[in-house]
């Protein structure tokens, strides 16, 4: 049996129950892999995210653990990020096609990747798999949680301390 920790958010209000259970693990099981069925339903949440004017500038690099591209996304991880991603078993890059045409750029391509990024996370928790938001690299790694005992005591620290959030309040600019 693994040694993992509940994380499940202690809301305001009453949200769904994958959205109050997500959470971003830093541990992974290392010899966990995702099954082709489960990672295409992942992958088809964020194909039906919302795109300005249905653009779908949302492109995906998916690698699985032990395959070549798994290994040069690793090499171009730092820090926690890539102590993290090794027991992932899906890293994924998460790219934004920005041009429209050679004159062009799509200004609401970057929000419309956050927005697929959104979906494939949410599908992922409902799917009973973990995500980690990559920072600095446009990554989400992709596995199984994994026994918390395995990690390093600073990666562990992390892990267990309480989950805070700014109260609602604060991030509402206007609320007439």
């Amino acid at each position: 049996m693994t040694n993992t920790l509940s994380r499940a958010a202690h809301t305001a209000s009453p949200l769904l129950p994958v959205l109050a259970g997500r959470w971003s693990p830093r541990g992974f099981r290392p010899t966990a892999l995702v099954d082709e069925a489960t990672l295409t339903t992942v992958l088809e949440a964020a194909r039906w995210a919302p795109s300005a004017s249905n653009m779908q500038p949302t492109r995906f690099i998916v690698a699985r653990r032990g395959s070549d591209s798994f290994a040069k996304i690793h090499e171009t991880l730092m820090g926690f990020n890539k102590a993290g991603a090794n027991a992932a078993s899906v890293p994924i890059v998460n790219v934004a096609t920005l041009p429209i045409d050679v004159t062009r750029e799509n200004p609401w391509a970057r929000y419309d990747l956050g927005q697929a990024v959104a979906h494939l996370t949410i599908q992922a928790q409902h799917e009973g798999l973990h995500t980690h938001q990559l920072g600095g690299s446009d990554g989400t790694a992709l596995g199984v949680l994994g026994d918390v005992s395995l990690l390093s005591p600073e990666l562990l620290e992390r892990e267990s301390a309480p989950r805070t959030r700014k109260p609602l309040v604060e991030l509402l600019l206007v609320n007439d």
